[in-house]
């Protein structure tokens, strides 16, 4: 059986889904690569939300009232930084800053963003491998009615407001994939690849922005699956309905799956999209049903355990349609 699970992972929804992966996958078989478009450089630190996101969530240090963060967190910094009069539209928690403070110094030193990631998170126990993009920086910048907008003061200072008219991915082509996720897309023992329920414009298209990862991914020897983030038309978290909308595109879980046709194998909607029009399916894409909504841990590893259930159906399917000639080429090739 092959062991190896890859999360691509971005935002909220992708941190829960990699920590209900880990609930159930030993340590060494887990690697979440995460999308690091989103990372801006504040007060003079280096802030990677949705690395840190991401390693909260393993270390079950991660906030479940707002979403992000630390649990637990404190506020003196703010508070002090505020009564400065420096700018404190991106909070920083007290728990929160330390991590901060310690990659920016590290990396100072001359460590590289995934060397410095693996180093915050084995000090926080966290076993599974948490691999950047790209040491490389990658920025994600919002090209709005309003003009072109950096990612955070897209989504935190202007709270997503300005009308979204497309998306640039700044120095992705330059940028290198990282060496350990491509290695890890490429195992010989790699079991499964999931999307996890990301938004698919800011979260996992800076991923697949960056030279070599689509095609690691449409090459990968396992099924590939995507969670979808939409459901009921909407939004579980952030701007991705709102995207969605401005972009012309429809507001559903299928549009979403219509947008990942070509590079994944099947599609996991929540049970409340069923009735979804079938003309809407993606030609040759498997869509699943379940529930979706990952209020609690406990639905976070049932969630991922139906998700890893789909593996060697998949492969299975697969090696049939590659028989017969099907898009995707035999993943236990």
């Amino acid at each position: 059986m092959n062991s190896r699970v890859v999360a691509l992972s971005g935002g909220v929804g992708g941190a829960k889904l990699v920590q209900g992966l880990s609930q159930l996958l030993d340590g060494a078989a887990l690697t979440a690569i995460v999308n690091t478009g989103d990372d801006f450089e504040h007060l003079g630190l280096r802030i990677s939300p949705d690395i840190d996101s991401v390693v909260y969530a393993l270390a079950g240090l991660d906030d479940p009232e707002r979403g992000w963060g630390r649990c637990g967190e404190s506020w003196t910094f703010m508070a002090a930084l505020k009564a400065l009069g420096g700018p404190t539209w991106f909070a920083l928690g007290d728990g929160d800053l330390a991590l901060h403070v310690e990659r920016t110094r590290r990396m100072a030193e001359g460590a590289t963003l995934g060397e410095v990631t693996q180093q915050l998170a084995r000090a926080l126990g966290v076993r599974a491998r948490v691999v950047p993009m790209s040491d490389d920086p990658v920025r994600t910048r919002v090209i709005t009615d309003e003009g072109e907008l950096g990612f955070q003061d897209y989504f935190v200072n202007r709270r997503c407001a300005p009308r979204i008219r497309s998306l640039r991915f700044e120095g992705a082509d330059r940028a290198r994939a990282h060496p350990e996720a491509l290695e890890a897309l490429s195992a010989p023992d790699l079991r499964l690849v999931i999307v996890c329920p990301s938004n698919p414009f800011v979260s996992i298209e800076p991923i697949l922005a960056v030279p070599g990862m689509r095609a690691a991914l449409e090459s990968a020897r396992a099924p590939v699956i995507a969670v979808t983030p939409i459901i009921g038309g909407r939004a579980v978290k952030g701007p991705a309905a709102k995207m969605l909308a401005e972009l012309g595109l429809a507001v559903s879980a299928r549009a979403v799956a219509r947008h990942y046709s070509g590079l994944i194998d099947a599609f996991v909607l929540d049970r409340i999209d069923e009735q979804e029009p079938a003309a809407d399916a993606p030609a040759g894409m498997r869509l699943v049903y379940a529930d979706t909504l990952m209020r609690d841990r406990d639905d976070r590893r049932r969630l991922a355990a139906e998700v890893l259930s789909l593996a060697e159906p998949l492969a299975t399917e697969a090696v049939s349609a590659h028989t017969h000639g099907a898009r995707r080429p035999d993943p236990r090739r």
